[in-house]
């Protein structure tokens, strides 16, 4: 499944809160959300308006790798069909 290309940070968290993730604190123009569904996990995103596609796949691998899931997978839980 294609990412998305207007997903902004914010967007993305709210997504995420889907897993347990919840945010705890924001330091500049970055977030911090920490879920401890798992095992305790950390990411931290960017709160830009838009999201580089690149940053995108680096943090859904990263959640996916934490839940040993395939990107592809968490890709449609949090997006959905487009």
């Amino acid at each position: 499944m294609k990412l998305p290309r207007d997903c902004s940070g914010r967007d993305l968290a709210k997504r995420l809160e889907r897993l347990g993730y919840v945010t705890t604190r924001q330091t500049g123009g970055h977030l911090r959300l920490t879920t401890q569904q798992g095992g305790e996990h950390h990411i931290t995103i960017p709160a830009h308006d838009a999201l580089r596609v690149g940053t995108l796949a680096a943090i859904l691998e990263m959640v996916a790798e934490h839940f040993r899931i395939e990107r592809a997978a968490l890709v449609e839980q949090l997006f959905g069909r487009r």
